[in-house]
């Protein structure tokens, strides 16, 4: 067993123009202040790490950590979320993920692909330079359009979607396998790697690639009614990157997992502020703790209806609240006995 780390925060959603979500050292400050151990910095924010110079500079790197460490924190992860994304996109996505790219690649799906992978292998070796061993990222997806099989799929479709896939992202991987940095995807409606049988399909498509593994975000298993506490028994040894994130699933006789196209507070599956939707947390950290999970604790606001600066400020409370030491004693050790082989036969009547 082992004590996750944590409260780690995600920084993602708090980014802005205003302190202190302006700049890197002002939203660490922030963080510490609310009681945050650690800091996910996504990588497109170029306002909190430039990824070209933490790819090749030590001293760069060790300035980035300096600033992180001077408020008591740690960088859990870097994300390249938004650049994962766009290593696969189809055609009909075009228009809508081109805002994730530089004004160079809009409109240049071929050259986008590129630089996305290429951005991703720059995180790999950041990642290296600042002494991380996981990294948080999205799949991308090719085949997010036929998730529903009508019309019918034509035999061979997803092993097809699969391969594409994985060809685009073993060179990634590879990278990251040189520089002993786990790829941990986070498993998400709109990705090819959405649930557990597709994570499977992925993983076999890569020959297994050891750097393969899983960001588990459990609101959205809810979302999918799947169930995300079995999820952990099957996939615990993958699961190396960990993102708290409350959702609830309340379907009613108009409206049920499709959404209705309705907006993120009008839909029967949403996303919540950590303890206040339906995940039943002690679960999950006690089953991530007894299988020895080694990950930080990142709380993700991503609430349709509370304030990012309160789900924040309740976030820490609330992880450090589930944190679990792991014990090293089992709980009866005062009614054991050292090992007495003639007494153990005694015992079984030999």
């Amino acid at each position: 067993m082992k004590t996750l780390k944590g409260p780690g925060i995600f920084l993602a959603q708090f980014v802005g123009t205003e302190a202190p979500f302006n700049s890197l050292e002002n939203l660490c400050k922030w963080a510490s202040d609310l009681g945050y151990k650690g800091v996910q910095i996504p990588t497109w924010e170029s306002c909190l790490i430039d990824l070209d110079k933490a790819a090749t500079s030590d001293a760069y790197c060790d300035e980035l950590k300096g600033i992180v460490g001077a408020y008591g924190l740690e960088i859990t992860e870097l994300s390249t979320h938004l650049q994962g994304q766009l290593v696969a996109v189809h055609p009909a996505y075009d228009q809508l993920f081109d805002s994730f790219a530089p004004a160079a690649y809009k409109n240049n799906p071929k050259a986008r692909t590129e630089w996305a992978i290429d951005t991703v292998k720059k995180a790999g070796l950041a990642s290296r330079r600042l002494g991380l061993n996981t990294h948080a990222t999205f799949s991308g997806a090719l085949l997010w359009h036929t998730f529903h099989p009508w019309p019918q799929r034509p035999e061979g479709l997803v092993e097809m979607g699969f391969e594409e896939l994985a060809k685009r992202w073993l060179p990634i991987l590879h990278e990251f396998d040189a520089q002993g940095v786990d790829i941990c995807y986070e498993i998400h409606p709109g990705e090819d790697l959405h649930d557990g049988v597709s994570f499977e399909r992925f993983l076999e498509a890569t020959g297994k690639h050891p750097r393969v593994n899983i960001l588990y975000d459990p609101s959205h298993f809810v979302l999918q009614q799947l169930d995300y506490l079995t999820y952990i028994d099957h996939y615990h040894e993958f699961i190396k990157s960990f993102h708290v994130k409350d959702a609830e699933f309340k379907p009613t006789g108009k409206k049920g997992m499709y959404g209705g196209y309705a907006n993120w507070a009008d839909r029967a599956g949403r996303y919540r502020s950590p303890g206040d939707g339906q995940i039943d947390f002690k679960t999950i950290f006690s089953k991530l703790t007894q299988y020895g999970c080694d990950v930080w604790a990142v709380m993700e606001w991503e609430c349709c209806i509370k304030s990012p600066e309160q789900g924040a400020l309740e976030g820490a409370a609330f992880i450090k609240q589930h944190l679990i030491e792991a014990t090293h004693k089992a709980f009866d050790d005062f009614a054991g006995s050292s090992i007495d082989r003639a007494k153990l036969a005694k015992i079984l009547g030999l």
